[in-house]
C-alpha cells in the first residue's frame, strides 16, 4: 500500500510540471528559472527519500504546489507580474 502511496506522490510532483514551467506566461526569467529549479530540487529529493525516508515523499507534492502558488501570488502583488 505504502508504495502505491509513494508512487502516487511522485507522479503528483511531475504532473505539476506544466505550472512551473508555464510560469512564464506571468514571470520573468530570472523568476521561471528559480521556479524550474526549485522543482527540480523537490523532485531529485523525492527519488532520492523515496529509499532512504519514504513518508517524507508524500508532502512533496503539496510543498511543490504551494511554493509554485505562493511565489506566483507574491509575484503578482508585490513584483507586479501580469499575464
Amino acid at each position: 500500500m505504502l508504495k502505491y502511496v509513494l508512487a502516487l506522490a511522485l507522479a503528483a510532483t511531475f504532473a505539476l510540471a506544466p505550472f512551473f514551467v508555464a510560469s512564464g506566461l506571468m514571470a520573468p526569467g530570472w523568476a521561471v528559472a528559480l521556479f524550474i529549479a526549485v522543482w527540480l530540487t523537490l523532485v531529485v529529493l523525492g527519488c532520492l527519500w523515496i529509499r532512504r525516508k519514504p513518508l517524507w515523499v508524500v508532502p512533496v507534492p503539496f510543498i511543490a504546489a504551494a511554493a509554485w502558488l505562493g511565489g506566483m501570488s507574491a509575484g503578482g502583488a508585490w513584483l507586479g507580474w501580469t499575464p
